[in-house]
């Protein structure tokens, strides 16, 4: 087995889109059906789930296992940004909504599928970025961490993609990082459902 390659044969990240396909789907048609980009209200709720999913995350990116094997993968967080979009708009964070404190004690492959989901979710930030704008937001005000990465969000995703496949995982590591990848869009489901205005069109999804 290559480095960067499971048993099938396939990059890692590969395989975990595979894996993840249809949660994937169910999340993008629930969090587009509570259309976060209608109004500022509805906004200002998608930003709660942001904040406290990227809360959720952030020290994944400077577990020493991720730091020392993915080099350079700190610099990606946006959870400074989202707070700092929190300031903008005056909004206030659920205080009934407790972190997710499973991240002090993942393992490193477990970690990566997390790190898959929250940094594919950039590819769909760059096309909320553009309705934002519609509500007088902005890169430098209340839409900090949808701004493309200076790159291009497809280019970016590459270079965390090349990243995430130099991982030389084994069978058992890569379902561990399946694991992870789920455990994150439950994570995500979860508290779109708890904060985002309730649409028919997400009824049974």
């Amino acid at each position: 087995m290559t480095s960067g390659q499971t048993s099938e044969g396939l990059p890692l990240s590969k395989r975990l889109k595979a894996t993840t396909q249809s949660t994937h789907e169910r999340l993008d048609t629930k969090i587009m059906a509570a259309r976060p980009c209608a109004d500022l209200a509805n906004y200002a709720r998608f930003l709660q789930v942001q904040f406290i999913l990227h809360r959720d995350v952030y020290v994944l990116y400077e577990l020493p296992d991720v730091s020392r094997r993915l080099q350079g993968l700190d610099a990606f967080s946006r959870f400074r940004d989202v707070k700092q979009d929190l300031v903008d708009l005056d909004v206030e964070v659920p205080s009934d909504l407790p972190a997710n404190n499973k991240q002090w004690t993942m393992s490193f492959a477990e970690a990566l599928g997390w790190l898959y989901v929250i940094e594919g979710s950039k590819l769909g930030a760059a096309v909320l970025s553009k309705a934002a704008v519609k509500l007088g937001l902005c890169d430098t005000f209340g839409a900090r961490h949808l701004a493309p990465a200076p790159e291009g969000p497809a280019r970016h995703w590459r270079r965390f993609t090349d990243k995430l496949d130099a991982a030389d995982l084994d069978a058992a590591q890569f379902r561990e990082a399946s694991t992870g990848a789920q455990a994150a869009f439950a994570r995500a489901s979860d508290l779109a459902d708890s904060i985002l205005p309730k649409s028919k069109s997400c009824q049974g999804v």
